[in-house]
C-alpha cells in the first residue's frame, strides 16, 4: 500500500547560483530541507519507485549548490539516481512490464533523495539477482560513463588516455575497463595512497599532482605514452598545464567542474598550429544519442562486471534519510573513501 506522503531532501531555490559557492559545502541546510511531502504520481511512461538507496554524487552537489547544466526547481525533491522497487505504473506497454522489479533508475522526474520517486520508464533498468543494492544504486552515472568513455577512446584510436580525479568512483570503473581493451590509463590523484591504489586497478601509470617533481614525471609519462585525450572533472588550471603538455591532434573532454579557480584559455596556438581542442562530455546527452541497442548492451555490460566481481561500488556510509543534514557534509570533506549512500 503506497503512502500519501513521504520524507524527502527539497531543493530549497529555483534556478541556478548567483555567485560560485564552494564546492563542498560546510553545510547544507541553506540549499536542501528535511520535509515530507506528497508521493509523487507517475504519467503515462512513467513508473513510482520505492526507494531502497540512492549515492550523493558530485552531480547532485553541483546541481543542489546551483551550478550544474539543469535549473533547481524550489521543493522538488534532490537526486538523480537510485536504486528501488517499481511499485505502480503511469500506464504504457514498457512502464507497466516494470512493476515489482527492483531496477536502477534516473531520478529525471522526481528527485531520488526520497523515499519514492517517479521516474521514465526508459531510463529504468531492471536488476539482475546479484547485483547489490549498492551497486545497482550507482549504476548509471559512474559505470555508464565508463563505459562511454572507454567507446570514446577506441574510437579515437588512442593508446592512452589522462584522467584528473582519478581515484574517484569514476576512474576505478574506468580504468580496469580501459585496461580490458588494452587502453593505458593516467592516473592524476591527489594523495600517495591512491597512487597505489590506482595501480592496483590496473593504471598504466598514477601521478600525485602534488607531490614535488610532479611536472617533470608527467613529462616523461607524456612523452613516452603519447595519450591524446584527458578526461578532465576539474576544469582547473592543473587541467590546463596538463593539457599543454600533451601533443598535437590532443583533446581535453571535460565532464565535471569540481574545481571552481578559474581556468585560463591555453594558448590559442595549441589551437591553430596544433589541432588541439576542448569538448565537455554529458552522459544524459549520450544517453539520449544512444540507440536502445546501445543502452540494453551498456546495461548487461556493467551488470556483469558488477556481478563478477570486476567491479565494486566503495561505499563510505549509509546515512539514513533522517541525518542526511547532520552527517553528510563531513563525509563529503573528508579523503574519498567511496560513495555516500542515502537509505530512506
Amino acid at each position: 500500500m503506497v503512502p500519501e506522503s513521504m520524507r524527502a531532501l527539497v531543493v530549497n531555490d529555483d534556478g541556478y547560483a548567483q555567485g560560485i559557492p564552494p564546492s563542498v559545502p560546510e553545510d547544507l541546510e541553506p540549499f536542501v530541507t528535511a520535509d515530507t511531502i506528497p508521493i509523487p504520481q507517475p504519467g503515462r511512461g512513467e513508473v513510482l519507485i520505492k526507494v531502497r538507496l540512492a549515492p550523493v554524487n558530485p552531480s547532485d552537489v553541483a546541481f543542489i549548490l546551483g551550478v550544474y547544466g539543469q535549473p533547481r526547481v524550489a521543493g522538488k525533491p534532490a537526486g538523480f539516481e537510485a536504486v528501488g522497487d517499481v511499485v505502480s505504473s503511469g500506464g504504457g506497454p514498457f512502464a507497466n512490464r516494470l512493476v515489482g522489479k527492483r531496477v536502477s533508475f534516473y531520478a529525471g522526474v522526481s528527485g531520488s533523495w526520497a523515499e519514492y520517486a517517479v521516474s521514465d520508464a526508459r531510463t529504468c533498468f531492471p536488476l539482475r539477482a546479484g547485483v547489490a543494492d549498492a551497486d545497482g544504486a550507482g549504476l548509471l552515472i559512474n559505470p555508464f560513463s565508463a563505459w562511454a568513455m572507454r567507446d570514446l577512446v577506441r574510437r579515437s584510436g588512442a593508446q592512452a588516455f589522462i584522467m584528473t580525479a582519478g581515484a574517484s568512483q569514476l576512474g576505478k570503473l574506468l580504468v580496469p575497463l580501459a585496461k580490458e581493451s588494452d587502453c593505458r590509463a593516467i592516473s592524476l590523484v591527489r594523495r600517495d595512497e591512491h597512487v597505489e591504489l590506482m595501480k592496483e586497478r590496473g593504471a598504466a601509470h598514477a601521478l600525485n599532482t602534488t607531490a614535488p617533481g610532479f611536472e617533470d614525471a608527467l613529462a616523461r609519462v607524456v612523452k613516452d605514452e603519447k595519450p591524446r585525450i584527458l578526461f578532465d572533472a576539474l576544469s582547473s588550471p592543473l587541467t590546463h598545464m596538463v593539457f599543454r603538455a600533451m601533443g598535437s591532434h590532443s583533446r581535453w573532454i571535460v565532464y565535471g567542474g569540481l574545481d571552481y579557480e578559474p581556468s585560463p584559455l591555453p594558448d590559442p596556438g595549441q589551437f591553430i598550429f596544433r589541432s588541439k581542442r576542448i569538448e565537455g562530455f554529458w552522459l544524459t546527452s549520450w544517453m539520449r544519442n544512444s540507440s536502445v541497442v546501445q543502452m540494453m548492451r551498456a546495461a548487461r555490460g556493467v551488470q556483469a562486471r558488477f556481478i563478477s566481481g570486476a567491479w565494486k561500488t566503495d561505499v563510505a556510509a549509509v546515512v539514513p534519510i533522517g541525518e542526511v543534514l547532520s552527517r553528510v557534509p563531513a563525509l563529503l570533506a573528508g579523503a574519498n573513501r567511496g560513495k555516500v549512500l542515502i537509505a530512506p
